[in-house]
């Protein structure tokens, strides 16, 4: 593949940032990609190493040897072929994937592993700069009738790939704009909206229907369930999609954020991440948000280490926030994964974004004991975070003795994450629920992301749970299928 020892010979580049004093002055997306050059030295450092298990580490199962060799080889046209083969949104993988593909990467055992996200990366938007990417409306249509729930990556895949085999397909989405989170969760700086919004036409010329301002039947009126984002003007109840339609997939995905029950969670101040990252892309797009969450001159502490977590501290500094401390409960992992013991699966390191480059102080080992509200003029509001130290022994958390301290907080975003999609979605379709309140659907043959419920699919973060934007459009994929085959009795589309 590429070039037989091109290994040997070049060594991984990294895409470049704009300086952190230039992109904190705004939302727009700041990495500069490869240029055509510095892509094809990438892709002459795949190796042919026999077994790929760099398509088993992606879940979409990429054929990247076969692409960083195109690329290398300069037939660019072929490898956006290739790629799309598997994966109908690149443009949005090679942006927001964290790569397992990489992990997995032979070269990753000791060295560093093939650029395939760059890679990727390039070959989409040489893709669209050149007008490759086109709509492929189906050249019979079946008149089949498929209704999917939720638009994000799992609902949009989902739906192309049933409009491209000649389905009639609605996308019923609760907020003004599709997308799901990819829209209102990941902030424009790490995703600009654009790449939606082209693909979204592309759809529309495919065949497949969108309406927005939708909610299938309601959410409840209070409660932590009524934070999820959720702009609806009208409904349709759950009953009205099974009369009208062949088919109805769920992919709502995994909304209902994780809390943090401990005294003082009622103080003002206290937020999800998934209320205050919403209203900034909102704001963004033009529109106008009641009272917005903001971070100005406010000592952040953003409780939670993943990567929603980093989406917060990159937006408190572009608000102008005072300071921002990022809370991790795991201890600091190593600098460096063991390469040889980790690999292939997804190693234990410590990762720092490019938000935290940009003005962030970490602390591992920490949990929360109490949120502390303020005197006076400020009772009732939060001004800071009691913490305590904490060991990880005998399978469970030990606060460390005399740890205790407490830090100035004037927001405090909870950012740990997902527990479950939205009740009353599954409630009212009747869908039978796993341990885990996810809908319970299997995904082997026999199963094909069937829920207990007569034609009725889910796939995405509403049946795995809380996951990645490569994973969504696999299950989008895969139960698009099925789908298929339940509706016609066989399908040609990929599983």
């Amino acid at each position: 593949m590429g070039k037989v020892t091109g290994f040997l010979e070049f060594e991984r580049l990294e895409e470049g940032y704009e300086p952190v004093e230039k992109r904190v002055k705004n939302y727009k997306e700041f990495v500069i990609g490869l240029s055509a050059d510095e892509a094809k030295v990438q892709g002459a450092r795949c190796m042919d190493c026999g077994t790929p298990f760099c398509n088993n580490g992606c879940p979409v199962n990429n054929i990247i040897p076969d692409f960083n060799d195109l690329v290398f080889q300069g037939d660019w046209k072929n490898a956006i072929e290739v790629l799309h083969s598997t994966n109908n949104f690149p443009d949005f993988t090679g942006r927001v994937c964290p790569a397992p593909c990489e992990a997995a990467c032979v070269l990753n055992i000791n060295n560093d592993a093939v650029g395939i996200k760059s890679i990727e990366h390039s070959i989409i938007d040489r893709a669209w700069a050149e007008g490759w990417v086109q709509p492929q409306p189906a050249k019979v249509k079946t008149g089949k009738k498929v209704a999917v729930v939720g638009s994000g990556p799992a609902g949009m895949a989902a739906a192309q790939q049933l409009a491209r085999v000649g389905h009639d397909v609605t996308v019923f989405e609760k907020n003004d704009t599709i997308g799901g989170l990819l829209r209102f969760g990941i902030p424009d700086f790490k995703f600009d909206k654009s790449h939606i919004d082209r693909r979204v036409q592309q759809m529309q010329a495919e065949g497949v229907v969108f309406k927005t301002n939708t909610i299938v039947g309601e959410l409840p009126k209070s409660g932590a369930a009524s934070k999820v984002t959720n702009w609806a003007q009208t409904t349709v109840t759950p009953e009205q999609l099974q009369k009208d339609f062949d088919a109805v997939i769920l992919t709502g995905g995994s909304e209902q954020s994780r809390d943090l029950p401990v005294p003082g969670r009622d103080l003002a101040g206290i937020h999800f991440a998934m209320e205050f990252l919403p209203q900034q892309n909102r704001v963004n797009a033009g529109g106008k948000v009641k009272e917005q969450i903001r971070a100005d001159g406010k000592h952040v502490i953003v409780i939670g280490g993943g990567d929603t977590g980093s989406d917060c501290v990159g937006t408190s500094n572009r608000h102008g926030a005072k300071s921002v401390v990022q809370f991790e409960v795991m201890p600091r992992p190593p600098e460096e994964e063991d390469g040889p013991l980790t690999w292939p699966y997804w190693p234990i390191k410590l990762r720092t974004s490019s938000s935290h480059e940009e003005g962030c102080e970490r602390e591992f080992a920490i949990a929360t004991k109490e949120f502390i509200g303020g005197e006076g003029k400020d009772s009732g509001k939060v001004t800071g975070v009691k913490t305590v130290r904490v060991e990880f022994k005998n399978g469970k958390f030990e606060e460390v003795a005399g740890s205790e301290q407490t830090l100035k907080a004037d927001l405090v975003l909870l950012a740990m994450g997902f527990t479950n999609p939205v009740d009353t979605l599954l409630n009212g379709f009747g869908v039978e629920k796993d341990a885990r309140g996810n809908a319970k659907a299997g995904t082997d043959a026999d199963t094909g992301y069937k829920t207990n419920v007569a034609k009725v699919f889910a796939a995405g973060d509403v049946r795995r749970g809380q996951s990645l934007v490569v994973w969504a459009i696999r299950e989008g994929r895969q139960a698009a299928r099925e789908v298929d085959a339940f509706l016609m009795g066989a399908s040609t589309l990929p599983r």
